[in-house]
Formats: structure tokens, sequence, C-alpha cells
């Protein structure tokens, strides 16, 4: 027993003091007796190359809950003026965490504090999110490939985390910015969205702290970006005022449903 072993041992080869101190065994270096580049062994000057690497990963998800707070103060708002409305914290929590969009929420809220029906307030809602379509063409590359991952992330597409992932300089990136930026909005949002509905319940009216203003100034928020554009100013202006002309007579939601036919308008003349 005791020969058949050393007959092994002595088939292996010995290791020379570099091949101790590298890491590489015999057959490993290229054919002038070199170090193969591909196999050398990991060490703290090759993890140091992955260091900028972090650093932007740092860099990105600081930035991403940085805008998740800011969203979260917009959140507080939301719920609090969801309770008023008479909107239960239940049914505020599950908008924001099925809907998941501030605009398209506060178009359904802002129809039902108007004294609309659930019908005109979904379809200000629908009218509202349809800006969504975009978005999801915009950032499909960076959704993930596999099917139930894909269908979660999308979830999350709004406008932050779209501004975020198409804003990076490369695919990877930009994933990693959406990713982040949607679930980090998505957590604020929603903690945002039950704090303020439950703080409303201390407050006598929240329309005194003139939480009311926050609707008009969100949509404001969100049309001033789409002024920049030749069009956008006349159709604004025609808009608002078929929604303004029909408003006394109309019931709650109707007079910005009627408001898109200025686009329509619109999009007849510059097809003749």
């Amino acid at each position: 027993m005791s020969a058949f072993l050393s007959r092994v041992c002595a088939v292996q080869p010995r290791r020379t003091s570099r091949e101790i101190r590298t890491g590489c065994t015999r057959g490993c270096g290229d054919r002038d007796g070199g170090t193969d580049r591909r196999r050398r062994p990991t060490t703290v000057r090759h993890m140091v190359r992955s260091r900028p690497q972090i650093q932007a990963t740092d860099k990105v998800a600081g930035r991403a809950v940085a805008i998740g707070v800011a969203t979260g103060v917009y959140g507080l708002s939301f719920g609090a003026l969801a309770t008023a409305a008479g909107v239960s914290t239940a049914k505020a929590v599950a908008l924001s965490a099925l809907v998941f969009t501030g605009a398209t929420q506060i178009a359904v809220i802002g129809v039902i504090a108007g004294g609309g029906g659930m019908v005109s307030a979904v379809a200000n809602g629908l009218v509202v999110a349809m800006r969504h379509l975009a978005y999801g063409v915009a950032v499909s590359p960076l959704l993930p490939d596999r099917r139930p991952a894909r269908l979660l992330a999308a979830h999350v597409i709004i406008d932050e985390s779209t501004a975020m992932g198409t804003g990076a300089p490369t695919r990877d990136e930009g994933r990693r910015a959406f990713l982040l930026t949607g679930a980090s909005v998505f957590v604020f949002w929603n903690l945002a969205t039950f704090a303020g509905a439950e703080l409303s319940r201390a407050v006598a009216s929240p329309h005194a702290l003139g939480l009311d203003a926050m609707f008009p100034a969100a949509f404001l928020a969100l049309l001033a970006p789409q002024l920049r554009q030749r069009r956008a100013p006349a159709v604004a202006a025609a808009g608002a005022l078929i929604a303004t002309l029909l408003i006394p007579v109309a019931p709650a939601g109707i007079p910005v449903l009627a408001s898109v036919a200025a686009l329509v308008l619109v999009l007849r003349e510059r097809a003749s």
C-alpha cells in the first residue's frame, strides 16, 4: 500500500515556489511560461477595479431614496385628502398599492370629493394614466426578461422611475436606476398614504391647512413641462376653456373628460 501511494505521489509534479505564491498550477500559464491572465487569482488590485461600479450603485441608490422620501411627502397630502373626501384608510392604501400612480389617484379622489360617481372617477383616472403607455414603450428594454419579474417591474413604471431609467448612460445602469427608484417610491408612497390618512383624523379640517390646493398644483406640475411643445399651449387653453364652461352644468368628472376634445380637434387639424 505504501509503495502504491509513493508511486502516485511521484506521478504528481512538485509545485514550485512561484506556483505556491501565485496560486497557479503547472499548465495554467501560456506557452512562454507566463501566467494565464484568464485564470489569474483574485487579488486586492482586481477588487479595486470594481470600486467605480460600487460607487455608481451607491449613488443611484442614494438618489432613489431621496426621490422616494420627497414623493412620500406628497403621499401624506394624498392620504389626508382621501380621508377628507370620505375614503377610508384601507381604501386609500389599497388605491396606492394597486394603482400606484399619484396623478391618477388624485384624479379619482378629486372627482369623488367633488361629488362625482365612481364611473366618472375611474374614467378620469384612465385619461390621466394614458401617458403610461408611452412610459412602457420607453422602459421596455430595462425590464427583466422573465415574465413574472417583468410583470412585477411593470407595476413601478411611474414618472420618477422612467426618468431615472431612461436618463442613465447604459442599459445596466438604467435598469438598476429604474428598479431602485420604483421600489423606493412604492415603499415611501404607501407608507405616507397610510400615515397621512391616519393623521388627518386628528385634524378638524384638512382643507384649513391648504391641502386642497394640492390637486390643481399637482396637475400644473405635470402640465408645465408639456407646454414647451409648439401646439401644447393651444391645446391646454382649449381644454381648460371647455372644462370651465361645463363645470356649472355637468356632473363632476365630465368636464375633464370633455376637455380631451381639444386634443382631438388639434390632431384632426394636423392630419388635414
